[in-house]
């Protein structure tokens, strides 16, 4: 019998506690011995639960007691989660989460502080919820040299884009509704200004280049600028907005990492993942472009996941699993402004033309869109192949020419 914990009893904890007990004979089977869970650490009280009898206030309760194995940390944030997984690996239990913040932020001092004590640190469900991510890129792409990740790694602000795109609802309203289903909290924050997207595209590219990624050195920008208008642009232009989080390895041994929104042309495969559902395309040079879609969050998805990996923990108590990443190192990821773009963009002045001949003498190139639906005073246009700093160098030379920059949209090629 291989005795667990489990920290939180949330919605992700809770489901862990449902899968658990639901599926138990099945779980046993597949993990070669049964699974317990002997204590289950919250503040509050759950009485007349099947397993009431199992929670407990006190931490200590569980890192002091040497029967319990895997530690699972389905509580959420920084502190005091990372406290508390720092010190069940240093007291010889394995650790599963689900905690993307955790792994972000801690991820290559927890797995070298796992590998130390031959112990396993694993966190399938912290990108992909339910959608297998870490395993297939740690294994079964082992054979390639992945050069590039992308996707839509964010399922709230995906059903907000969604809605503006098919109900042509505007941004606040659309907010609103998201709130109202549960897929948006109260304070959406994380997920409309990109952090929760970040935090996952920072844990990819770590995984996926063994170079620890921190979240604060990655430009990212959210959706809360995006208009209908910018939506009217980019099916015009020939796809739909989606916020996307993507990193690629450089030949210099860098990488270029973002999130932000962008325009994806209708004949991609990220272009039709809709509503809550994330996609999540790696680019190997064996296998070209996998895509993996799915909820990427969720109850009982996420819990699926993180169960999965307490599996995988009782099945390598002697034989530790391969997981792990340096620390990050100086200029690892590459300056912003280096970083070569297309774009949209949407400016505004006293009529379009003026906009519009302006924005063609700054630029030299643009390519002119004519908008379904025309916005006195504004246009929209896409450039080409400018590195970042080019391109807000000349959006700067625009404003000072009178003419306003209204939004500015990066143009995807996956």
């Amino acid at each position: 019998m291989a005795n667990i914990a489990v920290l939180g009893h949330g919605v992700v904890g809770s489901g862990v506690l449902e899968v658990l007990t639901s599926h138990a004979a099945s779980i046993a089977k597949r993990a070669k011995e049964e699974i317990h869970v002997k204590y289950i650490l919250d503040l509050k009280e759950f009485p007349g639960l099947p397993y009431s009898d199992r929670f407990t206030k006190d931490f200590n309760v569980i890192l002091n007691d040497p029967e319990v194995q895997i530690v699972v940390e389905v509580m959420g944030g920084l502190h005091p989660a990372y406290d508390f997984v720092k010190a069940c690996l240093e007291n010889g239990k394995s650790v599963v989460t689900s905690n993307k913040e955790l792994v972000a932020q801690k991820g290559a001092e927890l797995l070298a502080i796992a590998q130390a004590n031959n112990l396993n640190f694993l966190f399938e469900a912290s990108v992909g919820g339910g959608i297998p991510i870490i395993r297939p890129i740690s294994q079964c792409l082992a054979a390639n040299d992945v050069t590039e990740i992308a996707g839509i790694l964010n399922g709230t602000t995906n059903f907000i884009l969604t809605k503006m795109i098919r109900e042509q609802m505007n941004f606040e309203d659309a907010l609103k509704l998201a709130q109202q289903l549960g897929y948006a909290e109260r304070n959406p924050s994380a997920d409309v200004e990109g952090l929760d997207a970040c935090r996952k595209i920072c844990i990819l590219a770590s995984l996926a280049f063994g170079t620890h990624v921190y979240p604060d050195s990655v430009y990212t920008e959210g959706i809360t600028k995006i208009t209908l208008q910018d939506v009217d642009f980019a099916d015009v232009w020939g796809g739909v907005i989606k916020l996307i989080g993507s990193v690629k390895k450089l030949e210099n041994g860098q990488v270029h990492i973002m999130v932000c929104p962008m325009f994806v042309h209708r004949g991609s495969q990220l272009a039709s993942v809709d509503d809550v559902f994330n996609g999540i395309m790696v680019r190997g040079d064996a296998t070209g472009d996998v895509v993996f879609y799915g909820k990427g969050a969720g109850k009982l998805p996420t819990a699926s996941a993180v169960v999965a990996d307490v599996i995988d923990c009782v099945k390598h108590f002697k034989a530790r699993k391969y997981l792990f990443w340096e620390d990050a190192k100086p200029n690892y990821v590459a300056d912003f402004g280096s970083m070569e773009t297309s774009a949209f963009v949407r400016v505004s002045a006293k009529d379009s033309d003026t906009a519009l001949n302006t924005a063609a003498d700054v630029f030299g190139k643009i390519t002119p869109l004519l908008a379904k639906r025309p916005v006195q005073g504004e246009a929209g246009f896409t450039v080409e192949n400018l590195t970042e700093k080019e391109l807000s160098d000349k959006l700067a030379a625009l404003e000072a020419r009178g003419v306003k920059v209204e939004g500015r949209i990066r143009i995807s090629d996956y």
